[in-house]
């Protein structure tokens, strides 16, 4: 048995080769692959591979001509070949695989054990080439095993470099050598390793002749075994990312998919309101740049409901989609057709003027008027266009969507059928302030912005104070006291009012709490209800968690419903009042003699007091009608039982003629104004 000695300066030279050889290919194949056309990488991918090949094989047989063998040797052309082509396989799988966006760890795992096989079965498919004269190899398992173990996770951790090296920046030179560092590791280890497992013996008997042939089929065998195993696991790692691009593909047109669907309408394909936000901000943009004029037209078809409750909303969207095929014909390379809403479209003309506009607009009506034939029926429809031009008519998208859409809704009270051109009006103008103000409502309610202030109601007799009514202010941050009329109807829109209605009852009982303790004769208090609230399922257990937790007496509280809200629902009304007279609340009807008056419905309503309307008492003087009216009105009242309080006195005559005619309680300008709870605790103090 024979050991191999090394020429250290051959053997340094084998591994400086090594590494030399692993760093130009790594940069070389970093170099060829940035910014390459798709067409040229086969044949790039083939260049490294034969280059990195080279450098594990020449570093190989460097190493081998390093070694003092027992006796001559030569080598066997067609295994050393066949090692370089073993080496060539894996090293250009080993570029491959560093080329790919993506390394997940079942990837990193397969390219490692082939990679780590290759660098093995050229090592050793070299080894079988090598023919010393006299003399048989024959290799230790446990250190070949070794050997290729060294091959696979230093190819492994290579690879796993590679990979993070993409992301390096400046450090990518730096990475670069750590790289190479690591590929000449498992080489060079992989070699002398493997070089150190195997002895040489002599062949002095047939036997010995015999056993080096079976150890020669048996390395054979080996070295077949190892490529089959290269050659299976390239495929199969082949399979797996052909299986991943597939997958990517797929991830990639349905991501596609789903960013269209996002920006475009699903039942017309149109682009749809998401899409609009990023093409308005392109065109205004290009606006500042050229200074040209851009129309919106806003399209609403004319009854459309009636389509879909008379023929179903099947037939309503093909009509939707045979309207919007026909305007899209209509479009050229500087208009864009989209839908924004249920049976609303919006067409976007670049370059435009408002005569550009209108000819459009009548284009667009001669189509809608087209018969349209849907499942075998004949459907007739016509449309209302709404222009707006910027920057005329709004600086913004969505002003220029208000606009167009104002102008659109006048044309629909023009006939419809026909187009309008956004102009400023007082109504507009009025509409836009309405619709800020709604929306600071919203803060308003959660912050609670509004105060409640008390006028006085007084016995007509004796001018003696008999109760407030509490009637709701917003302390407005920038707008200041605002009254009812400039908010309660966007409440009522909204369903603010029914927040704020509770909050007025609740801040009404703290307040009949503190008088009650203060010993001061203001209450009761009257506190308006809406009609929404007065019919809300929740309103009689508020006020009894209110009377539980403020301890008043109920009969300080007056709930006051205005007479269209009682007649409303005339049975229901009477049970709600019923109800709230059995919990010893008064109940009043506020605004009488302007809604549903009814003396009928009068004698059955379960009511305490009756408010008579201002608008009888404006005109009122001596031997009028309006004194005739309220005559025939407190007179029917006081013989039911009730007390009449009359709204709106502002002269001395008013008080006179009312407190002749008999009624009882008197409430306006004249007596005392709504003002803040310290205001009018103050004027109680002075009187008293």
């Amino acid at each position: 048995m024979t050991h191999i000695h090394y020429d250290y300066s051959l053997v340094a030279g084998s591994i400086v080769v090594a590494l030399l050889s692993c760093y130009f290919a790594v940069s070389l194949e970093q170099m060829l692959f940035r910014g390459t056309r798709p067409r040229y990488e086969n044949i790039i991918l083939i260049i490294s591979g034969a280059i990195l090949g080279a450098a594990i094989w020449c570093m190989h047989f460097v190493g081998m001509m390093g070694s003092h063998l027992p006796a001559n040797h030569s080598f066997d052309a067609g295994l050393t070949f066949t090692s370089y082509l073993i080496a060539f396989i894996a090293s250009t799988f080993a570029v491959w695989l560093t080329t790919r966006p993506t390394l997940p760890l079942p990837r990193l795992i397969l390219g490692s054990v082939l990679m780590g096989l290759g660098i093995s079965g050229m090592h050793y498919t070299g080894m079988l080439g090598l023919m010393v004269e006299g003399y048989e190899q024959r290799y230790s398992p446990l250190i070949v095993i070794c050997s290729v173990l060294v091959a696979v996770s230093g190819a492994g951790l290579a690879f796993w470099l590679i990979f993070k090296s993409k992301y390096a920046g400046r450090k990518r030179q730096a990475m670069n050598i750590f790289v190479a560092l690591m590929l000449t590791f498992s080489i060079v280890g992989m070699h002398y390793m493997a070089m150190a497992g195997v002895n040489f013996y002599p062949l002095n008997s047939m036997d010995a002749v015999v056993a080096a042939h079976l150890n020669q089929n048996l390395l054979l065998f080996t070295v077949l075994f190892v490529t089959c195993l290269v050659l299976i696991a390239a495929f199969s790692v082949a399979v797996l990312e052909q299986r991943l691009e597939q997958r990517n593909i797929q991830l990639m047109r349905a991501n596609r998919e789903l960013a269209n669907q996002a920006v475009q309408d699903n039942l017309t394909r149109l682009p749809n309101r998401l899409f609009l936000a990023e093409y308005a901000h392109f065109l205004f943009t290009e606006h500042r740049v050229h200074q040209q004029e851009i129309a919106f037209l806003y399209i609403d078809i004319d009854r459309f409901k009636a389509v879909n409750d008379v023929f179903g909303h099947h037939v309503g969207d093909q009509l939707l989609i045979q309207m919007a095929t026909k305007i899209h014909r209509l479009l050229d390379e500087k208009s864009k057709l989209l839908r924004i809403g249920g049976d609303e479209f919006l067409m976007v003309l670049e370059s435009a003027t408002v005569e550009t506009a209108a000819e459009m607009s009548e284009k667009i009506l001669e189509l809608m008027q087209e018969s349209f034939l849907i499942a075998g029926k004949e459907i007739n429809i016509s449309g209302s266009i709404g222009i707006a031009m910027y920057p005329e008519h709004g600086s913004n998208l969505q002003d220029l969507l208000i606009n167009a859409d104002a102008a659109m809704l006048t044309s629909k009270y023009q006939g419809r059928n026909t187009y309008s051109v956004f102009s400023y009006t007082v109504d507009q103008h009025e509409e836009k302030s309405q619709t800020k103000l709604i929306n600071d409502l919203y803060k308003a309610v959660e912050e609670h912005q509004f105060v409640l202030f008390y006028q006085p109601k007084f016995n007509a007799k004796d001018r003696e104070i008999c109760g407030v009514e509490a009637l709701i202010r917003w302390k407005h941050p920038t707008l200041g006291m605002l009254t009812p009329n400039m908010f309660i109807n966007g409440a009522e829109k909204t369903g603010l009012i029914i927040p704020m209605g509770y909050w007025a009852l609740e801040e009404a009982c703290k307040q009949i709490q503190l008088w009650e303790k203060l010993g001061m004769p203001l209450y009761p208090i009257a506190v308006n209800l809406s009609a929404v609230q007065f019919e809300h399922k929740h309103l009689f257990n508020t006020l009894e968690m209110l009377f539980d937790r403020y301890e008043i007496s109920p009969a300080h509280l007056i709930i006051e419903i205005t007479e269209s809200t009682a007649m409303h629902h005339i049975d229901a009304s009477i049970a709600t009042f019923e109800r709230l007279r059995k919990m010893g609340i008064k109940v009043a009807i506020d605004d009488f003699g302007t809604g549903h008056s009814s003396f009928l419905y009068l004698k059955n309503l379960p009511v305490d007091e009756l408010k008579i309307d201002r608008e009888f008492i404006h005109d009122l003087t001596p031997n009028s009608k309006e004194e005739m009216i309220l005559e025939s009105i407190i007179q029917l009242a006081v013989k039911l039982g009730l007390n009449v309080t009359a709204e709106g006195i502002e002269t001395p005559l008013q008080a006179d003629i009312l407190t002749r005619l008999g009624c009882q309680q008197l409430q306006g300008y004249l007596l005392g104004l709504p003002m803040e709870v310290a205001r009018l605790e103050e004027s109680m103090s002075l009187k008293s």
